[in-house]
């Protein structure tokens, strides 16, 4: 098709299943996606999408363009990438993807810092756990924490963060010495009273009653004295109403990377951003490794 529009509207109503979903995915109205599929099936002479209940199936003919569609996209954003890759100025918009725990704990002052020194960067920030796709510049630089991050791209390993156990301090005290098989783990999403990270931790005898599949909620669960928490020392040892239970050890956990597209890595900006973003983790590494126990 001419309009590389259409395609994309086509695109995320058939990866989303609906209007609305593809709305919110392409930052545009509900009925502006409507009336776009609308017209490109009238262009394409053809039914595209199975109105259901349940939301847009792709039809016989829909399935036909499908592959055609993406492969023109993969295209579309490697144009795109090429020419960005090819800036020369640190000014224009870097979009960055970092996990919510590493935004809400250390990195946001870093963002911050970025930002006043260069003032003609704009800063598109998405905070999740979701690896966006580079390729498809979803993000121009990612910050991840994984121990097997995607071999296409381009960047570093910055280090290793560690995690330790916490509770809260005034509700551990009953629990202590004789009373310690009374402790109660905070979960995440895992099922079973006994999870492999259970029965490798200091405290196997200890059942999960609770599950809290968010690294600040399960902060705060531990706060509350819901039960004892495995957390990021990062969390962890900022809280001044949680300590370390014994041992008191830290173990490492995953590792920290900072990543772009191979297409993107000499692009001034992005290239400063990686720099910075690395120098402000490092800045953390007692506390990311876990050597600054609270007292």
């Amino acid at each position: 098709m001419k309009d590389w529009d259409d395609l994309r509207f086509f695109l995320a109503v058939a990866r989303s299943g609906s209007i609305r979903a593809a709305a919110a995915r392409l930052g545009v109205n509900h009925s502006t996606v409507s009336r776009r599929v609308d017209a490109f099936e009238r262009k394409a002479d053809a039914r595209l999408f199975e109105r259901l209940p349940t939301g847009y199936v792709l039809t016989e003919a829909g399935e036909a363009i499908l592959e055609l569609a993406e492969r023109m996209e993969r295209d579309a954003v490697a144009v795109e990438r090429r020419l960005a890759g090819r800036e020369s100025q640190l000014r224009g918009l870097l979009r960055v993807t970092l996990p919510n725990t590493l935004a809400m704990t250390l990195m946001m002052p870093a963002l911050a810092a970025f930002a006043d020194a260069y003032p003609e960067i704009d800063l598109g920030v998405d905070v999740s756990m979701s690896m966006s796709d580079l390729a498809y510049r979803e993000a121009d630089v990612a910050i991840r924490v994984s121990n097997d991050p995607p071999g296409a791209l381009f960047g570093r390993r910055v280090l290793t963060y560690a995690r330790a156990i916490y509770g809260a301090r005034d509700d551990l005290a009953p629990h202590a010495g004789d009373g310690a098989e009374r402790l109660r783990w905070i979960g995440w999403s895992d099922t079973g009273a006994s999870p492999q990270w259970v029965r490798e931790s200091a405290y196997p005898a200890a059942t999960v009653r609770h599950r809290v599949p968010n690294t600040m909620a399960h902060l705060e669960a531990a706060k509350a004295g819901m039960g004892i928490a495995m957390l990021p020392c990062f969390v962890g040892d900022r809280e001044p109403t949680l300590r370390r239970l014994p041992p008191g050890e830290a173990e490492p956990d995953r590792d920290i990377w900072i990543l772009t597209h191979e297409d993107l890595r000499g692009t001034p900006r992005v290239r400063r951003f990686m720099a910075f973003a690395a120098e402000a983790l490092l800045a953390h590494r007692d506390l990311l490794e876990g050597r600054c126990p609270a007292d």
